[in-house]
């Protein structure tokens, strides 16, 4: 019977974990261009022409920036402040917003029904960095709660790691080897194409799985130094981590502050996980509620689910 159940769960995760890509997705663009100080041109492309007729306004601006013509005029503060886009709501619209100051700034973001605003610094570097230190803890934080892959990865290790001490020591190599690459990739001194990356992340996850249900060879690397195999997969992690955030963007003048804050979200983000799995491990202890067949079948939905996206990946990077 356990069985059955089992194998139950596994179709269920594997039926829930098809391409997102079957349903259509609108893409909308908004180049904001400054042609004198604080006026910008822009222009604003939407896919969908019936989308197209519903927007009044591409976008609810900050005070005192107002639309005249094809002009955003933002004198004489400039361009800062939260933009909103309400007509994102109830839409699959992903929204790329473009903006390019005459001193070379640039910022590039992606907007979505998600999250409907949007928080621009600026073009130089004066002002508070509170903004820029709430919005990027909160994307780091973000993006490891709802980045499933990397999320399977720290509660595998959570699970295969049983002493505090190497615990400690595993996490800490796999946030170093993370924000190493993560600082590599955004700085432009490496480039590796996304696909082979995150179908890597996959497998990784896969192996660490592996080992968690393999008894027979507790003398493995991955159970005898499981912060070297934390530090060499947190190199591939933290690739993806970079993906993800360049596309989302950084504000060019506090790059080493978005950075920094995107990192430490992502570490609590990451304490936090490790945090629920190691409470509820010991509220089962005391209850004597776990059985070990309980845990055994968790690690094999985890393994089952990252073998689907191993496969699906894979064949993306041989152009499925």
């Amino acid at each position: 019977m356990r069985s059955r159940l089992l194998l139950l769960a596994l179709v269920v995760a594997l039926v829930g974990t098809r391409p997102a890509s079957a349903h259509p997705v609108d893409a909308a663009t908004l180049t904001l261009t400054e042609v004198t100080p604080g006026r910008f041109d822009l222009q604003f492309q939407v896919g969908s022409p019936a989308l197209r007729r519903d927007i009044a306004t591409p976008a609810v601006f900050p005070a005192p920036c107002h639309i005249d013509g094809g002009v955003l005029d933002c004198r004489p503060s400039g361009l800062a402040g939260t933009l909103e886009f309400p007509w994102l709501e109830g839409t699959m619209t992903r929204l790329m917003v473009d903006v390019e100051w005459l001193n070379g700034a640039r910022l590039l973001r992606i907007v979505t029904a998600s999250a409907r605003s949007l928080t621009i610094y600026g073009s130089t570097g004066a002002g508070s960095l509170r903004p820029v230190i709430a919005d990027y803890v909160r994307l780091g934080v973000e993006h490891i709660l709802t980045g499933y892959d990397h999320l399977l990865f720290v509660v595998a290790l959570t699970l295969l790691v049983r002493k505090r001490r190497a615990l400690l020591a595993t996490i800490t190599a796999f946030t170093l080897a993370h924000s190493l690459s993560l600082a590599s990739t955004v700085l432009g001194l490496v480039s590796i194409p996304a696909a082979p990356v995150e179908a890597t992340i996959a497998l990784s996850i896969v192996l660490v799985c592996a080992e968690c249900v393999r008894r027979e060879q507790p003398d493995s690397l991955t159970r005898r130094a499981p912060w070297v195999v934390a530090f060499a997969f947190g190199l591939l992690h933290g690739l993806g981590f970079a993906s993800a955030l360049m596309e989302v963007g950084l504000p060019e003048r506090h790059l080493p502050t978005a950075l920094l804050c995107f990192n430490v979200g992502v570490e609590l983000g990451q304490l936090a996980v490790i945090g629920v799995v190691l409470a509820i491990r010991a509220l089962a202890s005391r209850l004597r509620f776990g059985r070990p067949w309980m845990a055994r079948g968790f690690v094999y939905l985890m393994g089952a689910v990252a073998a689907f996206w191993s496969l699906d990946r894979v064949a993306a990077v041989f152009g499925r």
